[in-house]
């Protein structure tokens, strides 16, 4: 290669070097500017997290505690629960000993209670030495996370069920929630184990997730974040499910416990989440441990990485039928009237029904509704008649919908969402569209646009 044909090539390479940093430092910039709003919200809530004994073995648990670190620091309080299942295996192994598991739990006499005493100790140190990890150009520099432990769990042995004697196995009597906001008011980082005692002084195993499970509803947590080896629930073609309704939970249960699957890890997810959210607490999330960062996408991203499970969402959300259309009348005729919404016909609505998803209560009322059109020759669509039911105003259910409208317009290749109001600005900036003018609708739009209605603009890109 000749001299100038080298120096032509470096100069390219130094170009698109530096083409791709400046364009990965405005990425970061826009994401980290993304994230504030979660900022904000997460800011002095609890969050229980739950760590699987398979999560803390895995080669991604440093970049877990890392993030858990972070959340700290953005003035979380974390109560952090871990469990010690493959640990306690090991310990058995090692010593000889088996054990079986009935209805889910390990039968644990004083042989294996005693492995069990190693295996989740070492654990806890283990997690310990990474919460105090603060070396310069780490992660952990400076953030000088004190971690508190104690014994604030009561708890009392199963006994014998169907004629067995779970021995040193326990359930939980009792969690000591104000010793433990105590401690969190304080700026520390609660650590918990799968270990509680008895006021007889006795040690019982007790399943990590009913722990943390217990220990969110006694403190009225904000989030229950299970951390697994599962990221999250799928369906049956291996599709994420990104949200859950409770009645789903149920039925997903209920499907996995009728194949056989009653003791697989699924099932002991759902059943946490199910129990969580039915105790009032409002969210529970499902994220795996192995990929890098997603705790912090789930928490602090729109689009999340697992899967989102929530106490008060007994509704449901889909596309609209030929049905719906009285419903959707009801809704829109009051907004229609105040000049709010364009009229629509009956008739134009039967024929742009499959443009509509809305939100269906569990006794069958629509409490909401909007339409998604595309504009033709564009990578653009129009959000059109958003409408909720008056009753059910400031619950979030226009939000909800306008998730779901955007995750359609995304899978369906659209990458800006327009759309136009006269009375409701203020609620879409909120949520996070930006104002915009005539001139950026596309060409089919701009010919359609109402200039006595003067019906100010809105995009946002998706």
């Amino acid at each position: 290669m000749a001299f100038w044909q080298q120096l032509i090539f470096y100069l390219n390479l130094l170009v698109t070097l530096a083409y791709n940093r400046a364009m990965n430092a405005n990425n970061y910039v826009q994401f980290f500017r993304e994230t504030s709003p979660y900022i904000h919200a997460h800011r002095g809530k609890t969050f229980v997290i739950a760590v699987s004994g398979e999560a803390v073995l895995d080669s991604n648990f440093d970049s877990i505690v890392h993030d858990i670190a972070l959340m700290q620091s953005l003035g979380v309080n974390v109560v952090l629960v871990h469990g010690a299942r493959p640990q306690i295996d090991q310990r058995l192994q090692l010593a000889g000993l088996l054990t079986d598991f009935r209805q889910q739990v390990r039968i644990t006499d004083g042989d294996a209670m005693q492995c069990v005493k190693e295996a989740v100790g070492s654990t806890r140190f283990q997690i310990e030495a990474a919460l105090s990890m603060g070396l310069p150009n780490s992660p952990m520099h400076g953030a000088r996370v004190r971690v508190i432990g104690g014994n604030f769990i009561t708890a009392k042995p199963v006994g014998v069920r169907d004629g067995i004697d779970f021995q040193r196995a326990g359930e939980i009597r009792r969690i000591d929630s104000s010793a433990i906001q105590n401690q969190l008011d304080a700026g520390a980082l609660v650590l918990m184990s799968s270990i509680g005692f008895s006021p007889t002084g006795e040690a019982f195993n007790l399943s990590y997730q009913d722990v943390a499970t217990q220990t969110a509803i006694a403190l009225n947590a904000e989030k229950l974040i299970l951390v697994s080896q599962a990221a999250g629930i799928n369906d049956g073609d291996n599709n994420l499910l990104r949200n859950l309704s409770l009645p789903e939970v149920s039925d997903l249960k209920a499907t996995l416990k009728n194949s056989g699957g009653e003791d697989s890890v699924i099932y002991g997810l759902l059943s946490a989440a199910y129990q969580a959210c039915r105790n009032n607490v409002d969210r529970v999330h499902l994220v795996g441990c192995s990929e890098d960062g997603t705790l912090l996408s789930e928490l602090f991203t729109r689009e999340g990485s697992g899967t989102l499970i929530m106490q008060n969402h007994s509704e449901v959300i889909r596309a609209a039928t030929i049905d719906d259309v009285g419903g959707i009348l009801d809704l829109i005729s009051p907004l229609e009237q105040q000049g709010i919404l364009v009229k629509r016909s009956r008739e134009l609505l039967e024929t742009e029904i499959s443009r509509f998803m809305v939100v269906v209560h569990p006794e069958g009322t629509l409490l909401g509704c909007a339409a998604l059109y595309p504009i033709a020759d564009s990578h653009a669509g129009e959000l059109a008649c958003v409408a909720t039911h008056p009753e059910f105003h400031n619950q979030g259910i226009a939000s909800r919908l306008l998730k779901c409208i955007e995750k359609d317009a995304t899978d369906n290749g659209l990458a800006v969402l327009f759309v136009l109001t006269t009375q409701t600005a203020h609620w879409f900036r909120e949520q996070g569209f930006s104002e915009a003018e005539v001139s950026a609708l596309p060409a089919e739009k701009q010919s359609l646009y109402n200039y006595q209605r003067q019906s100010r603009i809105f995009s946002k890109k998706l």
